[in-house]
């Protein structure tokens, strides 16, 4: 097949519930020939296609032995030269800590067209579906979103940089530094500064703590929280939407945190 012949769309999952995939990424799943899908991908989302489809997992999750982004790329090349409409489905958006750019990038110097469909991050949907407003009037007017781990394994420096602003920060990929970003905010912010995790946001299992940044290890431990979850500092976590409705029973309130 000619590349000119083939296409390549890198579709955005959103954060796990099928029911937030977008329309249009919806209408390329049911067209797609191939199906590239990460770990983090609700497959669901695969009954959607044609019973034709082929699915080829690329998953990279911590604690499993990742497939390399290279391999990933080499996959996506013989996909679009054997077949007409490859679509790369990711966790979140492609492109907020989701190296699409390398995928597009890599792509386009074979030759290959690539077209974007923006997902819902989880940085934006964990904290709305725990009561979070991640801006508020007279409390917040920015917000940081940053990852916890860079890829040799250190902590994000621009954690650092956030902490010592007002903004709501929130940190993705963080749970495994989670010691190291609590005593930071501890020493930059205050120990009192509120936090939250909300793990697996928009899944039947979802589960969140409010609690403090003196606390919040404590908290995650005795409630074993775990990966994927997102981390939201600041005052905001301190004043969720008033009647707010969790979609999940599993929330915790802890270490002091009042809510109205």
């Amino acid at each position: 097949m000619r590349p000119e012949d083939s296409r390549v769309i890198l579709v955005g999952a959103g954060p796990g519930d099928p029911d937030l995939l977008t329309i249009k990424g919806d209408r390329m799943l049911r067209k797609a020939d191939v199906v590239l899908y990460d770990a983090l991908v609700n497959t669901e989302m695969l009954s959607r296609c044609r019973s034709t489809a082929k699915f080829v997992y690329v998953g990279k999750r911590k604690g499993n032995a990742p497939m390399a982004q290279e391999e990933i790329n080499r996959l996506l090349l013989w996909h679009a030269r054997h077949h007409r409409l490859v679509v790369r489905l990711k966790g979140g958006d492609p492109l907020v800590f989701g190296r699409g750019h390398e995928e597009v990038s890599f792509l386009a110097d074979h030759g290959i067209k690539t077209e974007i469909i923006p997902g819902l991050s989880s940085a934006l949907a964990a904290p709305a579906l725990a009561g979070i407003s991640v801006t508020q009037r007279g409390i917040t007017e920015s917000f940081w979103v940053v990852t916890g781990t860079l890829s040799d394994g250190t902590l994000s420096k621009d954690i650092i940089h956030a902490a010592q602003s007002t903004a709501t920060l929130i940190v993705l990929m963080g749970m495994g530094k989670l010691a190291e970003i609590a005593s930071l905010i501890s020493a930059l912010r205050s120990p009192l500064e509120p936090m939250a995790i909300i793990e697996q946001a928009s899944g039947p299992a979802q589960r969140q703590v409010y609690t403090t940044a003196q606390n919040i290890v404590a908290d995650a431990l005795s409630h074993r929280l775990a990966t994927p979850a997102v981390i939201v500092v600041g005052n905001v976590v301190d004043n969720i939407m008033p009647g707010f409705v969790s979609g999940s029973l599993n929330s915790y309130q802890t270490s002091g945190i009042t809510h109205v």
